[in-house]
């Protein structure tokens, strides 16, 4: 099982990213994948969650209302749409699964970046 995380990069304050998941070694169908997060000095917290079989979604409340989680079984890849980006949404970000703490498998984590 690998999970593969890409996306992040450095970004104004206000500005936007997606970050993407692509899955190797099961499918989405019947799994649950988060994303997660870890600022430098802060342990790491749970961002989202989406149901691989009916789409069913969580989100932390730092988040609610600007970030959007979705996938696409097709290709076994999750999506985290970031919006109006915030300087304390800095971290690596991570994706696994399935979406607890700890997790089972975790990608290699992204850094975002939000500064002007």
């Amino acid at each position: 099982v690998q999970l593969q995380a890409s996306g992040g990069g450095l970004v104004q304050p206000g500005g936007s990213l997606r970050l993407s998941c692509a899955v190797s070694g099961f499918t989405l169908d019947y799994n649950t994948i988060g994303w997660f997060r870890q600022a430098p000095g802060k342990e790491r917290e749970g961002v989202s969650c989406i149901s691989g079989s009916d789409g069913s979604t969580w989100y932390a409340d730092s988040v609610k209302g600007r970030f959007t989680v979705s996938r696409d079984n097709g290709k076994n890849t999750v999506y985290l749409q970031m919006n109006s980006l915030k300087p304390e949404d800095t971290a690596v970000y991570y994706c696994a699964a399935p979406c607890r703490y700890p997790a089972d498998y975790w990608g290699q984590g992204t850094q975002v970046t939000v500064s002007s």
